[in-house]
């Protein structure tokens, strides 16, 4: 089919892979936004080509079992279509888990905070069931600083699972800014140096009211600028590296929930990754990658349509109706279900986010 081989010409001037992966690749990526599920039997219902159901049933879990797939390769992909090499950009680290049966499925996410969303840009499938260890944490780092170096890093953003002496030590010895969020019992100091638990500096405070530390006290083992605000049964309490101007520190850390739409996105709100039936970390982390490029495509087609368009509709109280991601997965599942003349479109769009960079301009989005 034309529509495959021209897709699979596009995304391999990134990967350089051979033809029967591409293809399979790109016809995976269709069955994807078509059936919004991760279900491979589900999946090889809907492959593009004249093979039996089985046949490409057996063609995936080869995919998934002897593909090697390039996530650096990814990652500059990534970085080229949302135009991220300029600027600094802040990184999130969060972790997404389930059970499948006695399985863990564990995935720490390093992604790149992306105008209310979050892109992902490297992850790992950990190996236990908990939270994640320093050593894994700074392993996304560095991968990152090795693909793209710390300029691009403007800081790094963490729930409370990410806090310790040793994990802060790293991060100030690379040089990075950090915003994040410490619990409420961690021990601080107050003004005259005795240790007291860091919810007592903002114990006056009233609702959402928030308060900024003027000067460092010690938080696991180093000097950090505290602000803290008062939320309805705890407190929201950011650790930084950097002074913070009046309540920045919470403005920063409030982007860490962008990462929390990604993961709707890719679970019950998009593709239901939770239907998996895979536990071997490989695979799964395969999964994440076509995953990741299927929700790329999609939030940058709804971008587009929106823009050049129509605008997404307007709910009653005034709130978008979708979301970029939503929406541009709606108008690619509508364009393969019709097929003809709409497959073209299909193409010029995807064309226009991940045709190699010399074509990026000869073609403009009016000629859709």
């Amino acid at each position: 089919m034309k529509l495959i081989s021209e897709l699979s010409e596009s995304l391999n001037g990134y990967f350089g892979y051979d033809k029967r992966r591409i293809d399979c690749l790109v016809k995976l990526l269709l069955a994807l936004v078509v059936a919004q599920t991760v279900n491979l039997k589900r999946l090889s219902v809907l492959m593009f080509g004249k093979a039996k159901v089985d046949s490409h049933y057996r063609r995936l879990q080869r995919f998934f079992s002897d593909f090697r797939f390039d996530y650096c390769a990814l990652a500059r992909l990534l970085f080229h279509i949302f135009k991220l090499a300029q600027g600094k950009h802040y990184l999130i680290l969060d972790r997404t888990n389930w059970q499948l049966g006695k399985k863990n499925i564990n995935l720490l996410f390093l992604c790149v905070a992306y105008k209310k969303i979050a892109i992902p840009i490297f992850w790992l499938a950990l190996n236990k069931r908990g939270n994640s260890s320093t050593r894994e944490r700074i392993a996304l780092i560095q991968r990152f600083i090795r693909v793209f170096g710390k300029d691009n890093i403007a800081g790094v953003l963490g729930d409370r699972e990410f806090i310790g002496k040793a994990w802060f030590s790293y991060l100030q010895k690379q040089g990075i800014s950090f915003y994040f969020r410490v619990k409420k019992d961690a021990d601080t100091t107050n003004s005259k140096g005795q240790s007291i638990a860091i919810s007592w500096l903002f114990h006056q405070l009233k609702l959402n009211e928030f308060k900024r530390i003027s000067t460092t006290r010690n938080v696991y083992g180093h000097q950090l600028y505290i602000t803290g605000m008062r939320l309805a049964d705890d407190f929201l309490i950011v650790v930084t590296n950097q002074e913070p101007q009046q309540a920045q520190a919470i403005e920063v850390y409030a982007r860490r929930w962008e990462i929390e739409t990604l993961f709707g996105c890719l679970k019950s709100k998009g593709f239901r990754f939770e239907e998996t039936a895979m536990v071997n970390r490989n695979r799964i982390k395969k999964l994440v990658a076509v995953l990741t490029l299927a929700f790329c495509w999609a939030h940058l087609t709804g971008e587009w349509q929106a823009a050049q368009h129509k605008p997404i509709p307007l709910k009653k109280h005034g709130r978008p109706q979708h979301n970029f991601f939503r929406y541009g997965l709606n108008w690619i599942a509508q364009k393969l279900n019709q097929r003809g003349y709409f497959l073209k479109q299909l193409y010029r769009v995807f064309l226009q986010f991940f045709g190699p960079p010399q074509h990026h301009n000869s073609i403009t989005l009016a000629s859709v």
